[in-house]
């Protein structure tokens, strides 16, 4: 190790909390990771808190800053202040490498042991996942290696993923590049439920600029764009039990749609509308139910008797093969995405509660006959998720199609993407079950504990770390990840303008 490699010298400190000294002239920044070699391997060390350190007296030196701030101190300098007045970092042993091993840290690094950053060299260990899905690149502070990040989307997309930040931190920029690395990868078939009509790229660069978007890549819309798919469901599709969790009913109401779904099968929907008297059903009731459907689904009887719908997107003649052929489509390992950007909140909910029950009792149907690991992964994106995971949420209305995947979905190789600047609103235990957080810049400290909570590792340390994330930063906490990884994030644009032969140019690598 040259001389000029050497940022900082250990000088104390305990396990979770080694004391490194920077050296004059150099600089350590918050997240940086630092290396020490030892005999048998590396021991790799991430910065997570920055502090003052000096050997002259605090009195001293406000004494002296207050001679220099009167107009006392003209030439006024400590004897050689480069050795008195220095930064000390606090870090933590995040990985011990020997070999192509990484093993947990269970031991100090030697007394006055040199630190330097890492390097691209230090990370040759890492190997490609068959399946990967792809992440940016490792960021050491501020400073971004060419060390590619790929996870291994056959674990991480059916054991949940949380995507957490603030506003314009860059939420779905990232799942962008993600989608754009893994769309034609027959493995995996993926959901995009889509209320900034975002993702395709209608009138900007997006996933249909992708060179196998073409037969992998389908597109649902109320007002499609030539080559992609009307969205149109057709009102029978539409069970009672899509409405859990999505729209509140009293249970008075919820007697009265079991008694017409007893009664009139997949017409309940339409014999409501229409006001068909049903014994032992108050005509108030039926009153209440056909607001609610005019609220929800847009769908009334006009002054002739005949059935309408405002939004168009729910019919009682068309769409009646559209939620068979997105579950197709996802179970053939094909990318979905459903524009919803024209519907209200509940109804676009609805529709997502009406494909994923689809794919979900297919792939539960599947496990029961021995055919499910011939099945691809599919997993959901989810924008603004606590308005279906949301603690309020599930204990006023209830469990939906969303949690129960959310909790019991890895069975069955159907997970989520969920995306939010609210984590605390969503349940611990649900949290606890998805298994890799991909964590972007948040400055609100409620919301950082509640993700360092139900972090993969140990990120106790890490508070003042997330909250000085810029723009395209993350750290990457998964299950799957032997340390919390810290990464930059490519802008968009800018990835498929360089990736357009994804996986041909760059080495990437897995952390396992």
């Amino acid at each position: 190790m040259s001389e000029i490699e050497v940022v900082g010298q250990v000088v104390g400190g305990k396990a979770a909390k080694i004391l490194i000294r920077e050296k004059s002239g150099e600089k350590i920044e918050l997240g940086d990771l630092l290396v020490v070699k030892e005999k048998d391997g590396l021991l790799i060390l991430q910065v997570y808190d920055l502090g003052y350190g000096s050997q002259v007296p605090q009195t001293t030196r406000e004494l002296l800053a207050g001679l220099k701030l009167e107009g006392y101190g003209a030439g006024l300098t400590f004897l050689e202040p480069h050795l008195r007045n220095y930064v000390m970092a606090e870090v933590k042993a995040v990985a011990r490498i020997e070999g192509k091993k990484i093993r947990i840290p269970k031991t100090l690094p030697s007394f006055f042991s040199s630190i330097r950053h890492v390097t691209k060299e230090d990370l040759a260990f890492l190997t490609k996942p068959s399946q990967p899905i792809y992440l940016g690149k490792v960021r050491s502070g501020s400073k971004t290696l060419d060390v590619p990040i790929h996870l291994n989307g056959m674990d991480v997309l059916k054991h949940h993923i949380v995507v957490p930040a603030t506003t314009g931190r860059g939420k779905s920029n990232l799942v962008k590049v993600m989608l754009w690395s893994i769309l034609g990868q027959e493995k995996f078939g993926i959901l995009v439920l889509d209320p900034h009509d975002e993702y395709y790229g209608r009138h900007q660069k997006g996933l249909k600029d992708h060179q196998k978007a073409k037969g992998n890549l389908l597109y649902y819309s109320s007002n499609p764009p030539a080559g992609a798919n009307t969205l149109v469901i057709n009102l029978k599709s539409i069970k009672p039990g899509h409405f859990q969790g999505i729209v509140m009913f009293t249970n008075a109401q919820r007697d009265a749609i079991k008694r017409y779904n007893n009664l009139f099968r997949d017409k309940w929907i339409e014999c409501i509308v229409h006001g068909k008297e049903v014994e032992n059903v108050a005509p108030s009731t039926i009153g209440v139910l056909q607001r609610k459907f005019d609220n929800v689904l847009g769908v009334y009887e006009d002054t002739s008797g005949e059935l309408q719908c405002r939004s168009r997107i729910f019919s009682d003649t068309a769409g009646s093969t559209t939620t068979k052929d997105i579950a197709n489509a996802l179970e053939e390992g094909k990318m979905v995405v459903v524009d919803t950007s024209r519907l209200l909140g509940q109804a676009e909910l609805l529709i997502g509660s009406i494909v994923v029950s689809s794919i979900f009792s297919r792939y539960q149907r599947a496990k029961s006959e021995g055919k499910l690991e011939k099945k691809p992964v599919v997993s959901v994106v989810i924008e603004e998720a606590p308005r279906v995971l949301g603690k309020e949420v599930l204990e006023s209305a209830g469990d939906n199609i969303y949690s129960t995947v959310a909790r019991e979905g890895r069975k069955f190789k159907v997970g989520l993407i969920a995306i939010t600047q609210l984590t605390s609103l969503i349940p611990r235990p649900v949290l606890a079950n998805m298994n890799t957080k991909i964590i972007l810049g948040n400055e609100m400290a409620l919301e950082r504990h509640a993700i360092i909570d139900s972090a993969a590792q140990d990120l106790s340390d890490d508070d003042r770390t997330i909250a000085s994330l810029d723009i395209g930063e993350a750290i990457v906490s998964s299950n799957f990840t032997r340390f919390a990884v810290p990464i930059r994030i490519p802008l968009f644009e800018d990835y498929i303008k360089t990736n357009s032969n994804e996986g041909e140019r760059e080495k990437p690598v897995f952390l396992g």
